[in-house]
């Protein structure tokens, strides 16, 4: 036991609704006793059916408050017990959270308590970064207050940013138990070595601006430009995650291809398009032939 409660109106509680169930139990013998009588006399023809209807009617409303009274009653049973605070596993006791005789809500923190048993060193990993670290990964963790290293595995990786420092958070399980394991609060400095594979994708990672992006069916797309022929084609891409105004690319592009990144939403497959350039930029010659007298109008910006 951690801490207890003042459990006066709780016990008061139990013992009404107790009492509640007791009077509910009494009903309901006296309206079964009356039912059998009835059912007697109806066999003798002395009252009618009507009559053994309402009888039956009041023993199954007797049998139902009766219900009613003790799953009250075990409510508040539950609610005495709630008032000691017992530990359901051994470990340390962080910080207590309430005064003696200060006045709790329920759900208020009383204490905060810390499991014993291995360890875990929690990390706090940039967006960009996130996408390469996968559970199972190993790491090396080195505390601040010692020079010796220990060995650690990526056991969780968050799946949501943090509202706050939108960054995950990545737990790691240090391989160090008993007396060898680190203090509760201390602070450390973690190398994650990922896998071949998982630097591969990380190294393949591709970012576009999301002005770039449209949707397609249930997923994303991007518009390629094949300068060869001055048009556009729709391409597929899988977004691992965002970077503030930037998309994350996890697959469906390579390194050096053009894309539009303004007007997506205008363009259709196939169509013809010219390159954007600066008004400041060198204006090159452009072939003119019978048909045409001036240059292509610029539709986008790839």
């Amino acid at each position: 036991m951690l801490a207890q409660l003042d459990a006066t109106d709780y016990q008061l509680g139990a013992q009404a609704a107790q009492a509640q169930v007791q009077a509910a139990q009494t009903q309901y013998d006296l309206a079964a006793a009356d039912f059998k009588r009835y059912v007697e006399l109806r066999a003798q023809n002395f009252i009618s059916n009507a009559e053994l209807e309402r009888r039956d009617a009041t023993l199954k409303a007797a049998k139902a408050t009766l219900d009613q009274a003790k799953a009250q009653g075990s409510v508040q049973t539950n609610q005495k017990g709630y008032a000691t605070l017992v530990a359901d596993k051994a470990g340390v006791v962080l910080a207590v959270e309430a005064e003696p005789g200060q006045v709790l809500a329920a759900g208020t923190p009383v204490l905060r308590l810390a499991y014993d048993g291995p360890r875990d060193v929690v990390v706090s990993v940039p967006e960009d970064k996130a996408a390469t670290i996968q559970p199972g990964m190993n790491a090396s963790v080195r505390l601040w207050a010692s020079d010796a290293t220990q060995t650690a595995k990526v056991r969780e990786v968050a799946a949501s940013a943090d509202a706050t420092t939108r960054t995950f958070a990545v737990k790691l399980g240090l391989d160090a138990v008993g007396a060898q394991a680190p203090a509760l609060g201390a602070t450390a400095y973690v190398q994650i070595q990922p896998s071949a594979a998982a630097a591969a994708a990380g190294a393949a990672l591709i970012k576009l601006p999301t002005s770039a992006l449209r949707q397609q069916g249930q997923g994303s797309a991007v518009w390629l430009f094949d300068a060869a022929s001055q048009t556009v084609k729709s391409q597929a891409v899988v977004v691992a995650t965002a970077d503030g105004n930037q998309a994350v690319i996890a697959s469906g592009l390579k390194a050096g291809e053009q894309l539009v990144v303004a007007g997506v939403h205008v363009l259709t497959e196939g169509q013809k398009v010219v390159l954007y350039r600066d008004k400041n930029e060198p204006k090159q010659p452009v072939p003119l032939d019978g048909n045409e007298k001036s240059a292509t109008a610029e539709k986008a910006k790839p």
